[in-house]
């Protein structure tokens, strides 16, 4: 009988504090799920019912170049900010404590920096008179200045840029909780340096690297603003497609299939995260 109690007992002390969360169930269904859904219903009926615009969208070379782009651009961006942030965080994580906080509070303080100037900046330092031009020509390196805006190129560096805290930040996390005893002991088994990398400290850190790629990878894709700026009209990526469809040309069709496309990826790319690194994701600056 009290086995019986105890078990119905469960069932309203587990929807107790369910009063709670009513506020912010409310203001997701208001603020993301219903304009989400207006988005997909105006998506399959503007102009008539039907998949016409998704069909437009992958059939059209103008559009099919904007998604191969905005892909290209998000995977090539994914991988140099893994190559780049992958030393950084290691140094990090086996610095002493006061540089390495120096060096943690540098990488933050880029980030708090207004993301427009910051793009502004890197206009300013790739354009062909820029400073990296000009000291690439004073070094003999190259003789006329390289076209590094108005392009993927540009695009591509300002991106990783921007994007490489958010790739340190979960590997430094995941890196710092390594027992550098696991370290010691591959080594005293014989491991060499590369065998240490390859087969221990690579699989530990897989985790914080999953989740900075593809926290890397789903910003990419929706990015905007350094985009446009570096990349200009011809090299347009989806973001700013859906953009220029909606504010420009009001086609909401369209751009709600565009907009629903990437939504769609970005919750995939999600889904199969959770699914091979579920429970194993580091909260970004932990330690």
């Amino acid at each position: 009988m009290p086995a019986i109690i105890a078990r119905e007992g469960k069932g309203p002390r587990r929807w107790a504090g369910i009063g709670f969360a009513v506020p912010a169930v409310l203001l997701l269904l208001s603020f993301f799920a219903l304009p989400v859904f207006g988005l997909l219903l105006r998506s399959v009926t503007e102009p008539q019912f039907g998949l016409q615009n998704y069909a437009e969208l992958f059939a059209t070379s103008t559009y099919a170049r904007v998604l191969f782009n905005t892909f290209l651009v998000a995977g090539v961006v994914t991988l140099f900010s893994l190559l780049l942030g992958f030393p950084v965080a290691w140094l990090l994580a086996i610095m002493p404590d006061r540089w390495s906080r120096i060096v943690f509070a540098i990488i933050l303080l880029s980030m708090w920096t207004n993301l427009l100037a910051r793009t502004y900046a890197w206009m300013v330092l790739l354009q062909r008179t820029g400073v990296i031009n000009k000291t690439l020509m004073a070094l003999g390196i190259i003789d006329e200045p390289l076209a590094l805006v108005n392009n993927l190129t540009g695009v591509t560096i300002g991106m990783v840029y921007i994007m490489l805290p958010f790739i340190i930040l979960p590997l430094h996390a995941t890196l710092r909780a390594i027992d550098p005893a696991i370290l010691n002991a591959a080594a005293l088994c014989g491991a060499g340096r590369w065998q240490i990398f390859r087969r221990v400290l690579l699989p530990l850190s897989a985790p914080g690297a999953a989740a900075g790629a593809l926290m890397v990878f789903v910003t990419s894709l929706g990015y905007f603003v350094t985009p446009t700026l570096l990349g200009g009209t011809a090299n347009m990526m989806l973001a700013g497609m859906i953009a220029q469809l909606i504010q420009s040309l009001l086609n909401w069709g369209l751009g709600g299939a565009a907009a629903f496309i990437l939504l769609s990826v970005t919750l995939a790319i999600y889904a199969l995260q959770l699914r091979y690194f579920n429970g194993s994701a580091v909260v970004p600056g932990g330690r």
